[in-house]
Protein backbone atom coordinates (compact mmCIF):
# COMPACT_ATOMS: atom_id res chain seq x y z
CA UNK A 1 0.00 0.00 0.00
CA UNK A 2 2.63 2.64 0.78
CA UNK A 3 2.01 5.61 2.04
CA UNK A 4 -1.07 7.76 2.03
CA UNK A 5 -1.45 11.48 2.64
CA UNK A 6 -5.30 12.81 3.77
CA UNK A 7 -4.73 16.64 3.40
CA UNK A 8 -7.14 19.55 5.07
CA UNK A 9 -6.98 23.65 4.65
CA UNK A 10 -4.59 25.55 3.37
CA UNK A 11 -2.02 25.74 0.30
CA UNK A 12 0.62 25.31 2.87
CA UNK A 13 -0.79 21.88 3.79
CA UNK A 14 -0.65 20.97 0.74
CA UNK A 15 2.64 21.61 0.27
CA UNK A 16 3.63 20.03 3.45
CA UNK A 17 1.85 16.69 2.44
CA UNK A 18 4.57 16.39 -0.05
CA UNK A 19 7.14 16.94 2.38
CA UNK A 20 5.65 14.41 4.68
CA UNK A 21 5.28 11.87 1.98
CA UNK A 22 9.03 12.09 1.51
CA UNK A 23 9.85 11.51 5.14
CA UNK A 24 7.68 9.26 6.26
CA UNK A 25 9.02 7.11 3.04
CA UNK A 26 12.77 8.00 3.99
CA UNK A 27 11.97 6.96 7.13
CA UNK A 28 10.45 3.64 6.16
CA UNK A 29 7.31 4.30 7.31
CA UNK A 30 5.19 1.54 5.78
CA UNK A 31 7.86 0.06 4.34
CA UNK A 32 6.36 -3.60 6.18
CA UNK A 33 2.98 -4.24 3.49
CA UNK A 34 0.65 -2.88 5.68
CA UNK A 35 0.88 0.39 4.30
CA UNK A 36 0.58 4.05 6.34
CA UNK A 37 -2.06 7.29 6.14
CA UNK A 38 -0.96 10.35 7.37
CA UNK A 39 -3.64 12.90 7.99
CA UNK A 40 -2.68 16.02 7.72
CA UNK A 41 -5.27 17.96 9.69
CA UNK A 42 -6.77 21.67 9.83
CA UNK A 43 -8.26 23.94 12.78
CA UNK A 44 -9.23 26.92 11.49
CA UNK A 45 -13.29 25.70 12.09
CA UNK A 46 -14.79 23.15 14.14
CA UNK A 47 -16.23 22.06 11.04
CA UNK A 48 -12.72 21.28 9.34
CA UNK A 49 -11.71 19.56 12.77
CA UNK A 50 -15.19 17.07 12.00
CA UNK A 51 -14.37 16.45 8.85
CA UNK A 52 -10.85 15.40 9.82
CA UNK A 53 -12.49 12.64 12.37
CA UNK A 54 -14.89 11.73 10.02
CA UNK A 55 -12.01 10.77 7.02
CA UNK A 56 -10.06 9.00 9.50
CA UNK A 57 -13.02 6.63 10.59
CA UNK A 58 -13.52 6.07 6.81
CA UNK A 59 -10.12 5.62 6.14
CA UNK A 60 -9.86 2.80 9.32
CA UNK A 61 -12.75 0.95 7.58
CA UNK A 62 -11.21 0.92 4.33
CA UNK A 63 -7.96 0.24 5.63
CA UNK A 64 -7.81 -2.26 8.19
CA UNK A 65 -4.66 -3.20 8.86
CA UNK A 66 -2.82 0.42 7.61
CA UNK A 67 -1.31 2.57 10.60
CA UNK A 68 -3.19 5.82 10.89
CA UNK A 69 -0.79 8.75 11.71
CA UNK A 70 -2.53 11.93 12.61
CA UNK A 71 -0.77 15.21 12.64
CA UNK A 72 -1.45 18.75 11.60
CA UNK A 73 -2.64 22.04 13.60
CA UNK A 74 -5.94 20.11 14.54
CA UNK A 75 -3.71 17.65 15.55
CA UNK A 76 -1.33 20.00 17.79
CA UNK A 77 -4.21 21.86 19.34
CA UNK A 78 -6.08 19.10 20.14
CA UNK A 79 -3.87 15.62 20.20
CA UNK A 80 -5.68 13.89 22.68
CA UNK A 81 -8.94 14.24 20.94
CA UNK A 82 -7.47 12.48 18.30
CA UNK A 83 -5.60 9.88 20.17
CA UNK A 84 -8.74 9.16 21.93
CA UNK A 85 -10.07 7.77 18.68
CA UNK A 86 -9.97 3.53 18.27
CA UNK A 87 -9.10 4.13 14.53
CA UNK A 88 -5.54 6.38 15.27
CA UNK A 89 -2.21 4.77 15.50
CA UNK A 90 -0.16 8.00 16.32
CA UNK A 91 -0.58 11.75 16.90
CA UNK A 92 2.35 13.40 16.08
CA UNK A 93 3.33 17.53 16.31
CA UNK A 94 2.98 20.19 13.00
CA UNK A 95 6.49 20.17 13.07
CA UNK A 96 7.46 17.04 13.41
CA UNK A 97 5.78 16.08 10.42
CA UNK A 98 8.11 17.15 8.23
CA UNK A 99 11.01 15.44 9.57
CA UNK A 100 11.84 11.82 8.88
CA UNK A 101 13.34 11.00 12.47
CA UNK A 102 10.04 11.53 13.82
CA UNK A 103 8.61 8.77 11.62
CA UNK A 104 11.65 6.30 13.01
CA UNK A 105 10.81 7.73 16.34
CA UNK A 106 7.52 6.40 16.52
CA UNK A 107 6.06 3.40 18.99
CA UNK A 108 5.50 0.34 18.50
CA UNK A 109 1.98 0.08 16.82
CA UNK A 110 -0.49 -2.15 18.77
CA UNK A 111 1.94 -2.84 21.98
CA UNK A 112 -0.26 -2.13 24.69
CA UNK A 113 -0.11 0.88 27.01
CA UNK A 114 2.12 2.63 24.13
CA UNK A 115 1.78 6.59 24.01
CA UNK A 116 0.19 7.55 20.96
CA UNK A 117 0.60 11.08 21.57
CA UNK A 118 3.88 12.70 20.34
CA UNK A 119 3.05 16.49 20.20
CA UNK A 120 5.84 19.00 20.79
CA UNK A 121 5.39 22.27 22.23
CA UNK A 122 4.65 24.52 19.27
CA UNK A 123 5.94 27.82 20.60
CA UNK A 124 9.56 26.42 21.12
CA UNK A 125 10.21 26.28 17.32
CA UNK A 126 12.26 29.15 16.02
CA UNK A 127 13.19 28.41 12.88
CA UNK A 128 11.08 26.74 9.84
CA UNK A 129 13.37 25.11 7.38
CA UNK A 130 13.41 25.36 3.73
CA UNK A 131 11.92 22.20 2.70
CA UNK A 132 12.85 20.87 -1.15
CA UNK A 133 9.33 19.59 -2.79
CA UNK A 134 10.83 19.17 -7.00
CA UNK A 135 7.22 18.65 -7.76
CA UNK A 136 3.67 19.08 -6.08
CA UNK A 137 1.70 15.75 -7.42
CA UNK A 138 -1.15 15.98 -9.88
CA UNK A 139 -0.61 20.13 -9.45
CA UNK A 140 0.35 22.31 -12.44
CA UNK A 141 1.67 24.98 -10.27
CA UNK A 142 3.81 24.57 -7.45
CA UNK A 143 4.06 25.65 -3.62
CA UNK A 144 6.85 27.49 -1.54
CA UNK A 145 6.53 27.88 1.75
CA UNK A 146 8.23 30.71 2.68
CA UNK A 147 6.88 31.38 6.53
CA UNK A 148 5.18 29.63 9.01
CA UNK A 149 3.40 30.32 12.08
CA UNK A 150 1.61 33.60 13.50
CA UNK A 151 2.59 36.70 16.02
CA UNK A 152 -0.84 37.98 16.13
CA UNK A 153 -3.48 36.69 18.27
CA UNK A 154 -6.86 37.57 16.30
CA UNK A 155 -9.71 36.53 19.26
CA UNK A 156 -10.91 34.07 17.19
CA UNK A 157 -8.14 32.57 15.79
CA UNK A 158 -6.43 29.02 17.15
CA UNK A 159 -4.27 28.57 14.27
CA UNK A 160 -1.07 30.38 16.60
CA UNK A 161 -1.50 27.46 18.66
CA UNK A 162 -1.67 24.74 16.28
CA UNK A 163 1.36 26.45 13.76
CA UNK A 164 3.67 28.47 16.29
CA UNK A 165 5.18 31.77 16.27
CA UNK A 166 6.54 33.67 13.00
CA UNK A 167 9.17 32.27 10.97
CA UNK A 168 10.66 32.50 8.27
CA UNK A 169 12.78 30.49 5.31
CA UNK A 170 15.94 32.87 4.20
CA UNK A 171 15.59 34.68 1.07
CA UNK A 172 18.78 32.47 -0.33
CA UNK A 173 16.90 29.32 0.05
CA UNK A 174 13.90 30.63 -0.93
CA UNK A 175 15.07 31.88 -4.24
CA UNK A 176 17.13 28.57 -4.56
CA UNK A 177 13.98 26.51 -4.16
CA UNK A 178 11.98 28.28 -6.65
CA UNK A 179 14.75 28.12 -9.07
CA UNK A 180 14.87 24.24 -8.63
CA UNK A 181 11.29 24.20 -9.32
CA UNK A 182 11.18 25.86 -12.65
CA UNK A 183 14.23 23.73 -13.78
CA UNK A 184 11.54 20.96 -12.72
CA UNK A 185 9.22 22.60 -15.79
CA UNK A 186 6.97 24.82 -13.23
CA UNK A 187 5.41 27.89 -15.48
CA UNK A 188 3.80 28.68 -11.70
CA UNK A 189 5.05 29.22 -7.99
CA UNK A 190 2.97 30.38 -5.39
CA UNK A 191 4.71 31.70 -2.23
CA UNK A 192 2.65 30.77 0.85
CA UNK A 193 2.66 31.18 4.59
CA UNK A 194 0.57 31.10 7.72
CA UNK A 195 1.09 34.90 7.79
CA UNK A 196 2.96 36.14 4.68
CA UNK A 197 2.90 39.28 4.89
CA UNK A 198 4.74 39.17 8.13
CA UNK A 199 7.77 37.13 6.25
CA UNK A 200 11.63 38.31 7.32
CA UNK A 201 11.00 39.86 11.05
CA UNK A 202 13.07 37.20 12.22
CA UNK A 203 15.41 37.07 9.68
CA UNK A 204 18.74 39.20 9.83
CA UNK A 205 17.94 42.90 8.28
CA UNK A 206 14.49 41.96 8.50
CA UNK A 207 13.84 41.81 4.87
CA UNK A 208 10.15 42.22 3.56
CA UNK A 209 8.12 40.23 1.61
CA UNK A 210 8.57 43.11 -0.96
CA UNK A 211 11.92 42.17 -1.19
CA UNK A 212 11.62 38.32 -1.28
CA UNK A 213 9.19 38.97 -4.20
CA UNK A 214 11.63 41.19 -6.16
CA UNK A 215 14.65 38.40 -5.24
CA UNK A 216 12.90 36.10 -6.80
CA UNK A 217 12.12 37.59 -10.06
CA UNK A 218 15.43 39.45 -10.61
CA UNK A 219 17.14 35.80 -10.24
CA UNK A 220 14.74 33.71 -11.81
CA UNK A 221 14.58 35.21 -14.95
CA UNK A 222 13.03 32.21 -16.35
CA UNK A 223 9.68 31.76 -14.08
CA UNK A 224 6.86 32.93 -15.96
CA UNK A 225 4.46 33.52 -13.27
CA UNK A 226 5.07 33.92 -9.40
CA UNK A 227 1.69 34.19 -7.06
CA UNK A 228 1.28 34.91 -3.51
CA UNK A 229 -1.52 33.34 -1.06
CA UNK A 230 -3.21 35.51 1.18
CA UNK A 231 -1.52 38.22 2.46
CA UNK A 232 -2.56 41.09 5.27
CA UNK A 233 -2.88 44.45 3.41
CA UNK A 234 -1.97 45.81 6.37
CA UNK A 235 1.72 44.45 6.48
CA UNK A 236 2.00 45.16 2.91
CA UNK A 237 5.52 46.97 2.55
CA UNK A 238 6.43 49.43 -0.28
CA UNK A 239 8.76 47.22 -2.19
CA UNK A 240 5.52 44.61 -2.55
CA UNK A 241 3.84 47.88 -3.98
CA UNK A 242 6.08 48.48 -6.03
CA UNK A 243 6.50 44.92 -7.53
CA UNK A 244 2.82 45.09 -7.67
CA UNK A 245 3.19 48.35 -10.38
CA UNK A 246 6.31 47.09 -12.19
CA UNK A 247 6.73 43.59 -12.45
CA UNK A 248 4.33 42.07 -14.76
CA UNK A 249 5.13 38.20 -13.76
CA UNK A 250 3.58 38.80 -10.43
CA UNK A 251 0.19 37.58 -10.60
CA UNK A 252 -2.68 40.23 -10.48
CA UNK A 253 -4.54 38.62 -7.85
CA UNK A 254 -4.30 39.06 -4.67
CA UNK A 255 -6.09 37.27 -1.87
CA UNK A 256 -6.94 39.36 1.42
CA UNK A 257 -7.53 38.41 5.08
CA UNK A 258 -10.05 41.20 5.45
CA UNK A 259 -12.52 39.22 7.96
CA UNK A 260 -14.86 42.27 8.50
CA UNK A 261 -16.14 45.06 7.11
CA UNK A 262 -16.58 46.99 10.24
CA UNK A 263 -14.12 48.78 12.24
CA UNK A 264 -15.77 48.11 15.29
CA UNK A 265 -16.03 44.19 14.98
CA UNK A 266 -12.42 44.07 13.27
CA UNK A 267 -11.64 45.40 16.60
CA UNK A 268 -13.28 42.84 18.41
CA UNK A 269 -11.28 40.76 16.45
CA UNK A 270 -8.22 42.37 17.23
CA UNK A 271 -7.30 42.67 13.61
CA UNK A 272 -5.06 46.01 12.87
CA UNK A 273 -6.69 47.45 10.18
CA UNK A 274 -10.11 49.20 9.78
CA UNK A 275 -12.54 49.42 7.12
CA UNK A 276 -10.92 52.63 5.38
CA UNK A 277 -7.97 50.85 5.78
CA UNK A 278 -8.85 47.98 3.39
CA UNK A 279 -10.57 50.50 1.52
CA UNK A 280 -7.17 52.40 0.78
CA UNK A 281 -5.09 49.52 0.50
CA UNK A 282 -7.30 48.35 -2.43
CA UNK A 283 -8.09 51.56 -4.31
CA UNK A 284 -4.18 52.33 -4.07
CA UNK A 285 -3.48 48.54 -5.51
CA UNK A 286 -5.38 49.15 -8.34
CA UNK A 287 -4.48 52.44 -9.14
CA UNK A 288 -0.83 50.49 -9.16
CA UNK A 289 -1.93 47.69 -11.74
CA UNK A 290 -5.45 48.29 -13.02
CA UNK A 291 -6.22 44.80 -14.18
CA UNK A 292 -5.31 43.70 -10.20
CA UNK A 293 -8.38 41.17 -8.92
CA UNK A 294 -8.89 40.76 -5.17
CA UNK A 295 -10.39 38.03 -3.24
CA UNK A 296 -11.22 37.67 0.84
CA UNK A 297 -12.15 35.67 3.59
CA UNK A 298 -14.56 37.35 5.30
CA UNK A 299 -16.46 35.65 8.77
CA UNK A 300 -20.39 36.16 8.98
CA UNK A 301 -21.85 36.53 12.36
CA UNK A 302 -19.31 37.06 14.56
CA UNK A 303 -20.25 37.67 18.24
CA UNK A 304 -21.75 41.28 19.01
CA UNK A 305 -22.36 42.06 14.99
CA UNK A 306 -25.51 43.58 14.57
CA UNK A 307 -27.20 43.98 11.46
CA UNK A 308 -25.87 47.85 10.48
CA UNK A 309 -22.58 45.69 11.18
CA UNK A 310 -23.25 42.80 8.59
CA UNK A 311 -24.35 45.57 5.92
CA UNK A 312 -21.09 47.09 6.38
CA UNK A 313 -19.28 43.81 5.44
CA UNK A 314 -21.51 43.64 2.54
CA UNK A 315 -20.51 46.64 1.45
CA UNK A 316 -17.10 46.38 1.60
CA UNK A 317 -17.91 44.13 -1.27
CA UNK A 318 -18.15 46.36 -3.30
CA UNK A 319 -16.28 49.38 -2.23
CA UNK A 320 -13.19 47.02 -2.54
CA UNK A 321 -14.77 45.55 -6.02
CA UNK A 322 -14.48 42.07 -4.19
CA UNK A 323 -14.55 39.31 -6.92
CA UNK A 324 -13.48 35.76 -5.01
CA UNK A 325 -15.05 35.63 -1.53
CA UNK A 326 -14.40 32.85 0.77
CA UNK A 327 -17.14 33.30 3.35
CA UNK A 328 -16.94 31.32 6.50
CA UNK A 329 -20.00 31.63 9.03
CA UNK A 330 -18.71 32.22 12.30
CA UNK A 331 -17.63 29.23 13.93
CA UNK A 332 -16.51 29.53 17.57
CA UNK A 333 -13.40 27.37 18.45
CA UNK A 334 -12.47 26.63 22.08
CA UNK A 335 -9.96 28.34 23.77
CA UNK A 336 -9.93 31.67 21.98
CA UNK A 337 -11.31 34.96 23.23
CA UNK A 338 -14.21 34.94 20.61
CA UNK A 339 -15.55 31.64 21.97
CA UNK A 340 -16.04 33.67 25.82
CA UNK A 341 -17.98 36.56 23.83
CA UNK A 342 -22.23 37.04 23.31
CA UNK A 343 -22.78 34.63 20.49
CA UNK A 344 -25.37 35.24 17.55
CA UNK A 345 -27.93 32.47 17.10
CA UNK A 346 -26.90 29.65 14.88
CA UNK A 347 -29.94 29.85 12.30
CA UNK A 348 -28.63 34.21 12.01
CA UNK A 349 -25.32 33.31 11.30
CA UNK A 350 -26.17 30.87 8.74
CA UNK A 351 -28.64 33.01 6.74
CA UNK A 352 -25.83 35.98 6.93
CA UNK A 353 -23.31 33.49 5.95
CA UNK A 354 -26.10 32.76 2.77
CA UNK A 355 -26.44 36.36 1.93
CA UNK A 356 -22.61 37.32 1.83
CA UNK A 357 -22.09 34.44 -0.41
CA UNK A 358 -24.84 35.43 -2.76
CA UNK A 359 -23.33 39.12 -2.48
CA UNK A 360 -20.35 37.28 -3.83
CA UNK A 361 -21.52 34.96 -6.32
CA UNK A 362 -23.41 38.37 -7.78
CA UNK A 363 -20.08 40.11 -8.03
CA UNK A 364 -18.00 37.11 -9.55
CA UNK A 365 -20.56 36.89 -12.23
CA UNK A 366 -20.30 40.69 -12.72
CA UNK A 367 -16.72 40.00 -13.38
CA UNK A 368 -16.67 37.13 -15.65
CA UNK A 369 -19.35 39.18 -17.86
CA UNK A 370 -16.77 42.26 -17.92
CA UNK A 371 -14.03 39.95 -19.52
CA UNK A 372 -16.17 38.53 -21.92
CA UNK A 373 -13.93 39.14 -25.29
CA UNK A 374 -10.76 39.61 -23.55
CA UNK A 375 -7.73 37.67 -24.30
CA UNK A 376 -6.09 35.93 -21.57
CA UNK A 377 -2.83 33.72 -20.82
CA UNK A 378 -3.75 30.57 -18.91
CA UNK A 379 -2.24 28.00 -17.15
CA UNK A 380 -3.90 25.05 -17.85
CA UNK A 381 -4.80 22.20 -15.16
CA UNK A 382 -6.53 19.23 -16.17
CA UNK A 383 -9.01 18.30 -18.97
CA UNK A 384 -9.45 21.66 -20.59
CA UNK A 385 -9.48 23.56 -17.20
CA UNK A 386 -6.74 26.37 -16.22
CA UNK A 387 -6.15 29.62 -14.61
CA UNK A 388 -5.82 33.05 -15.74
CA UNK A 389 -3.27 35.38 -14.37
CA UNK A 390 -6.03 37.17 -12.26
CA UNK A 391 -6.94 33.43 -11.02
CA UNK A 392 -10.57 33.17 -12.84
CA UNK A 393 -11.24 29.84 -13.74
CA UNK A 394 -11.23 29.13 -17.85
CA UNK A 395 -13.04 26.18 -19.76
CA UNK A 396 -11.30 25.50 -23.11
CA UNK A 397 -12.57 23.29 -25.31
CA UNK A 398 -10.72 19.92 -26.62
CA UNK A 399 -9.03 21.03 -30.35
CA UNK A 400 -10.82 18.30 -32.88
CA UNK A 401 -8.81 15.35 -32.09
CA UNK A 402 -10.58 15.37 -28.49
CA UNK A 403 -7.21 16.65 -26.92
CA UNK A 404 -6.21 19.40 -24.60
CA UNK A 405 -3.21 21.75 -23.77
CA UNK A 406 -0.68 19.69 -21.37
CA UNK A 407 -0.96 20.58 -17.55
CA UNK A 408 1.58 23.34 -16.59
CA UNK A 409 1.82 24.59 -20.09
CA UNK A 410 0.61 28.50 -20.75
CA UNK A 411 -2.07 29.33 -23.70
CA UNK A 412 -3.13 32.53 -25.02
CA UNK A 413 -7.34 32.52 -25.32
CA UNK A 414 -9.90 34.57 -26.23
CA UNK A 415 -13.06 34.34 -24.12
CA UNK A 416 -16.35 33.78 -25.76
CA UNK A 417 -18.47 33.52 -22.80
CA UNK A 418 -19.07 32.55 -19.20
CA UNK A 419 -21.23 30.41 -17.45
CA UNK A 420 -21.64 32.25 -13.80
CA UNK A 421 -18.98 30.18 -12.39
CA UNK A 422 -15.98 29.99 -14.49
CA UNK A 423 -14.62 31.85 -18.09
CA UNK A 424 -15.53 29.97 -21.63
CA UNK A 425 -12.74 29.86 -24.09
CA UNK A 426 -11.44 29.72 -27.53
CA UNK A 427 -7.89 28.52 -28.39
CA UNK A 428 -6.37 31.65 -29.70
CA UNK A 429 -2.42 30.16 -30.09
CA UNK A 430 -0.63 26.94 -29.51
CA UNK A 431 0.46 26.16 -26.27
CA UNK A 432 3.76 27.60 -25.10
CA UNK A 433 6.66 26.07 -22.70
CA UNK A 434 8.62 27.94 -20.45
Amino acid sequence: MGIDVISFGCRLNTYEAEVMKREATEAGLGADGRGAILVNTCAVTAEAVRQARQAIRKARRENPGARIIVTGCAAQTEAQRFAEMDEVDAVIGNADKLVADSYRALPDFGVAGAEKVRVNDIMSITETAAHMVDAIEGRARAIVQVQNGCDHRCTFCIIPFGRGNSRSVPMGAAVSQVKRLVDAGYNEVVLSGVDLTSYGADLPGTPRLGTLVQSILRHVPELRRLRLSSIDSIEADPALMEAIASETRLMPHLHLSLQAGDTMILKRMKRRHSRDDAIRFCEEARRLRPDIVFGADIIAGFPTETEEMFENSLRLVDECSLTLLHVFPFSPREGTPAARMPQLPRALIKERAARLREKGEAAHRAHLQRLVGTRQSVLMEKDGIGRAENFITVSLAADPDGAHPPSGSIIDVTIVGEDGDKLIAAPAGAAKAA
